[in-house]
């Protein structure tokens, strides 16, 4: 174990927002806190490069590849990546932020338990490609997946971590020192022998940690880097059922296809690779998936978050630490320092194995000729490293973004330089022009190396699609996803006619109308306003007026009336003797309010009672409405009718009283 050293960076604030708590891990490239956001009280990783990445000619490269990769990986959003939610600099430290995932990692777990069930690893190998096909998609490549970038919650949800740091470090160092940074057990041979990689190059590594969670151990491994490099380059990966007799044939095929030798007999992708895993995975029985190889763990390591403590002990002095880039070559790889990140020069190839050393009389005989062939050794070295690894192997990428597509070919062909056309819609640059090249403009390349060019096929445009205006709103908004845009929404406005919901007006984010067939760009916002009814008004009294006074009075609001007439002892003829909605109730533009209008009081005609018994007159009177009152003559004895108060033929309004008067 290492001796505990005092962190400057623990206490500390980082850029006015991120308090360091402690230290997690130290790797080859940066170091790793646990801090706090004080800006959103949350616990973050807090990841900061070594100052040395942004030293000398090439840190303002690094530092600005650091951003770029930063702002790629933020944009992936997947549940098996580790979320990056900031980056900056703060003084000489460049730092980027990520998701904390409170957890361990998949090279402490093989180190604690040793080889992984079958069912466990071949879990793990998917969630890993999983989150890798989300970038590979993305165009993103890892560049460097290894057990330590494999984190598993405490949930047992598998995360990858360090999107882009491999490849913002190695494309700088590359062009400066000839070298590729990676961690040398898991870098792919076309990685090591020309510094290309793509997205078969992290399938590679997957293989080789899916190789190491079912045996144990890793497939090569050596006293030192280059050892271990050159077997990746010259030997293909060994089977796991070499070491682990019982493992089926199935599983021998898988790790030999995610691991092959030449790139293009592997998944082209993760995706691709993540459906050779999952058809293995279902060819296996439930006992083979269970089992697991009877490998010991190498190493039992403390739950620390100090790195001293829970780095894999490396076979160095106590003075020199694993990160300093002097060291990296002299990194012993194996399996007592598995996940060392290391430099490597470009363009390994094979190498004798050392052997001993002659016999004394021997060494005497061929010392004069081993000086010579020494001298004429390091003068082809010599050459061969200034261009193959050296200045005479790089050139600049030349500035073609702007130009046409030929003058850009023209321009690449001319530096010797080979390359590849890819397309995008770009909103500025002219249909034809040259957008971007990978490498950018001014950077350096290898000389037999590959720039790839964009060429712009100008605004991604769409059709205004038919029939907006006066669609309701959820017809509108489909169609508009349709096209691929994008609806939204103004005030809505009250409208007499259009009912609500229905689309008043739509409009380009320019302002102007959103007329059919009208070209838009896509994914653009088209601006709809809806109806939201007839305006509402309160109803004011009719009651008592006329009929044409409620009309003029109701009309300027809108409103319309509908009469009915019904007679009325007290209103009179003519006049509204109620009404509905009632006074100050709402109503809406263009609703009906419905009156009654007085008939005056309800008449009869009188009859003609004279000569019958009052009796019955009294009956008649009473079926028509009217009362009937009795004066009796001479006393009435015979009880008919002589005179009655109303004559007959007269109207006379019901409930009156007629006076009889009987003989």
């Amino acid at each position: 174990m290492g001796t505990t050293v005092t962190d400057p960076l623990v206490g500390r604030l980082v850029d006015g927002r991120y308090e360091v708590v402690s230290r997690i891990a130290r790797g080859g490239m940066a170091t790793v806190y646990l801090a706090v956001d004080r800006r959103l009280d949350r616990e973050v990783a807090l990841k900061v490069m070594h100052p040395h990445l942004a030293e000398g000619a090439s840190g303002g490269a690094f530092v600005a590849r650091f951003r770029r990769e930063a702002r790629s990986a933020a944009r992936l959003t997947h549940p098996g990546l580790v979320g990056v939610f900031d980056q900056g600099v703060d003084g000489e430290t460049s730092y980027l932020t990520m998701e904390y995932v409170d957890g361990t990692n998949l090279r402490r777990q093989i180190a604690e338990q040793g080889a992984l069930r079958v069912g466990e690893a071949l879990r793990v190998t998917e969630s890993v490609l999983d989150a890798l096909a989300a970038a590979h998609r993305t165009g993103l490549v890892h560049r460097d997946v290894k057990p330590e970038n494999v984190l598993i919650a405490s949930d047992d949800r598998v995360r990858v971590a360090d999107f882009g740091l491999a490849r913002a470090v190695t494309e700088v160092t590359s062009t400066t020192t000839g070298t590729v940074l990676g961690t040398v057990a898991y870098l792919a041979p076309e990685l090591v022998q020309h510094g290309a990689s793509d997205a078969r190059t992290d399938v590679y590594a997957v293989g080789v940690m899916l190789f190491e969670m079912l045996t144990g151990r890793q497939p090569f491994t050596g006293e030192t880097a280059i050892q271990v490099a050159f077997q990746h380059v010259n030997s293909e990966i060994p089977a796991p059922s070499t070491l682990v007799d019982w493992l089926p044939s199935e599983v021998d095929e898988l790790v030999g296809a995610l691991a092959a030798h030449n790139p293009d007999d592997r998944p082209v992708e993760a995706g691709a690779a993540l459906l050779l895993v999952r058809r293995t995975r279902l060819a296996l029985d439930g006992v083979t998936l269970d089992r697991r190889a009877d490998v010991r763990p190498t190493v039992a390591l403390p739950a620390a978050t100090d790195p001293d403590e829970t780095d894999l002990p490396l076979d160095l002095h106590a003075d020199e630490p694993v990160d300093d880039p002097a060291m990296t070559a002299r990194v012993p790889v194996g399996d007592h320092a598995r996940g060392g990140t290391v430099a490597l020069p470009i363009g390994l190839g094979v190498v004798d194995t050392p052997r001993d050393d002659p016999a004394p009389s021997r060494r005497r005989r061929w010392r004069a000729l081993a000086a010579v062939l020494g001298v004429l050794a390091l003068l082809g070295l010599g050459t061969w490293w200034y261009l193959e690894v050296g200045p005479g192997a790089y050139t600049s990428v030349p500035a073609v973004v702007g130009a046409t597509e030929a003058d850009a070919v023209a321009a690449l062909d001319a530096a010797g330089l080979q390359h590849t056309r890819a397309e995008a819609f770009d909103d500025e640059v002219p249909a034809g022009s040259v957008t971007a090249t990978d490498p950018a403009p001014g950077d350096s390349v290898r000389t037999d190396g590959t720039v790839t060019y964009t060429v712009s096929l100008g605004p991604d445009l769409v059709v205004v699609p038919d029939g907006l205006v006066g669609a309701m709103q959820a017809d509108a908004k489909t169609a508009l996803e349709a096209a691929d845009l994008v609806a939204g929404y103004g005030d809505e406005q009250y409208d007499d006619e259009a009912p609500a919901g229905q689309v008043l007006s739509a409009t380009l984010p320019d302002g102007t109308a959103a007329e059919s067939g009208a070209s838009i760009r896509r994914g653009a916002t088209v601006t709809l306003v809806l109806s939201r009814g007839p305006a509402p008004v309160t109803v004011t009294s009719v009651v008592g007026i006329t009929v044409e006074d409620a009309q003029a009075q109701l009309g300027a609001d809108a409103l319309t009336v509908e009469a009915t007439e019904a007679f009325h002892d007290t209103v009179p003829a003519g006049r509204i003797i109620d009404q509905n909605p009632a006074a100050r109730a709402t109503a809406h533009r263009g609703d009906v309010v419905a009156v009654t209008v007085s008939k005056g009081p309800e008449t009869v005609a009188m009859p003609d009672l004279t000569g019958k018994q009052f009796d019955k007159a009294k009956a008649e009177l009473e079926s028509l409405g009217l009362t009937a009152k009795r004066e009796n003559v001479l006393g009435g004895i015979f009880g008919t009718v002589r005179t009655q108060s109303v004559p007959a033929g007269e109207m006379v309004r019901k409930g009156s009283e007629v006076v009889l008067q009987v003989v």
